[in-house]
Parts: C-alpha cells; sequence; structure tokens
C-alpha cells in the first residue's frame, strides 16, 4: 500500500489487490457489505493518519476509484460534498447509507477489467412479479442471506433484479434459491441494464427486507 499527501487536507492512497488479500477483503465486500465497507475504510484511514489530523477532524470524507490493480482512495478532511465533487462524508450516514454511497461510486467509476471481475463472482437474476402482492407474499416468506435485490417497476410491471454473491453461497444453494422466488412470479427477459436505465428503481439493495419491513 502507498500513501502520499496531496496537501495538508488530502491523503492518497494506492491499495493494490494483495493488500486487499492481506485484510480478508474483497472488491464483492465494498459493493454489499456495509459492516466491511465502514471498518476497511476507517482502518486505512487509522493506519495511514499516523499523528491523527483527519480522525480529530469534524468532516472526513472519501472517495474511492476502482483500478484493474486494486483501488485509489482519497481522504480529504474540513471539505464539504458540495466543495469537493463524488466525494461524501461518512460521518453522518447510516452503515447502510455509507456502503451504498461508496458502492456507486465503484459502479460508476469502474473500469471494464473491474466490471469483467463483478460479472464473474456475481450471478444475477431478473424475477418478473405477478403483482405487488406478489412481492409482498415473497418478503414476508423468504429469507435469504448473500443477496442483493432491487425492486424496479417497468411498463406498469414489478422486476425483482436479484445477485448473489458467489464467493458467499454455493451454485446449488443459488439455485435452489432461484426456484424458490420462481414461486412468485417468472424469469424476465428483461435486462438489469434496461430496468436500470429506462425503470423507476423502487427499493435499492434491500427491496425484500425493506418490503417486510414495511408490508409485514
Amino acid at each position: 500500500m502507498e500513501m502520499e499527501h496531496i496537501n495538508e487536507n488530502t491523503i492518497r492512497v494506492l491499495i493494490g489487490n494483495e493488500d486487499l488479500a492481506d485484510r480478508g477483503i474483497t472488491f464483492l465486500d465494498l459493493l454489499g457489505n456495509h459492516k466491511e465497507v465502514e471498518n476497511f475504510f476507517y482502518s486505512i484511514l487509522e493506519e495511514v493518519d499516523i499523528e491523527d489530523e483527519f480522525q480529530g477532524s469534524e468532516a472526513v470524507t472519501f472517495q474511492v476509484l476502482p483500478k484493474s490493480d486494486g483501488l485509489e482512495l482519497f481522504i480529504s478532511k474540513n471539505a464539504s460534498v458540495e466543495d469537493v465533487p463524488n466525494i461524501g462524508s461518512f460521518n453522518d450516514l447510516s452503515s447502510d447509507e455509507a456502503s451504498a454511497m461508496i458502492r456507486k461510486q465503484l459502479e460508476a467509476n469502474y473500469t471494464d477489467e473491474t466490471k469483467d471481475l463483478i460479472d464473474d463472482s456475481i450471478r444475477s437474476y431478473v424475477l418478473e412479479l405477478d403483482s405487488f402482492e406478489s412481492m409482498v407474499q415473497l418478503a414476508n416468506e423468504i429469507y435469504v442471506k448473500s443477496m442483493l435485490a432491487n425492486l424496479y417497476k417497468y411498463k406498469d410491471k414489478y422486476f425483482l433484479q436479484v445477485m448473489f454473491f458467489l464467493d458467499e453461497v454455493s451454485v446449488t444453494e443459488i439455485e435452489n434459491e432461484w426456484s424458490r422466488l420462481l414461486e412468485f412470479g417468472h424469469q424476465s427477459s428483461v435486462t438489469p441494464e434496461v430496468l436500470n436505465e429506462y425503470g423507476s428503481c423502487i427499493m435499492e439493495r434491500n427491496a425484500i427486507e425493506l418490503t417486510r419491513y414495511y408490508f409485514h
């Protein structure tokens, strides 16, 4: 891991894939595991901020840019979100919100090589639901770990995009869970890209849990 002070308010950290592996972190953890996101970035801050110049600041912001050989992390202090584009502050965010912020930064900036890594490590499906009532029923009957779910509305129909992490669940388990989900709809030919561009995202990342919470 390499570190340099860009100026008195910003540290630039280069985190290689070997550094991630040494810390037991994968790129997918940063997309899906909010606790890993929080612990990882603050551990990096603690490691590079030897004189506690940044940890004592009221506003610490992070910008993360994925690279084919790791991550490039910018840590800034005393900078507002308005002053530093694409950087978000963790101070006023919950763990889930911080994770979502980092995930959006990664998705907005990843390279084709990084996209290939994600594609090879995630099994994604799109379920066209019979109705919104089917979503409510699904949420109250299905409990799945190691899965992200986005709920979209597109052309007056409801679609659930589900993403399983292959490093956390076996292919057999994925197939079993997908079979259960198919009880509430059918596999759609509509792609996640179409839903993301033309559909309306109603619930992101934790659609099943949120639906269960609001419609139990």
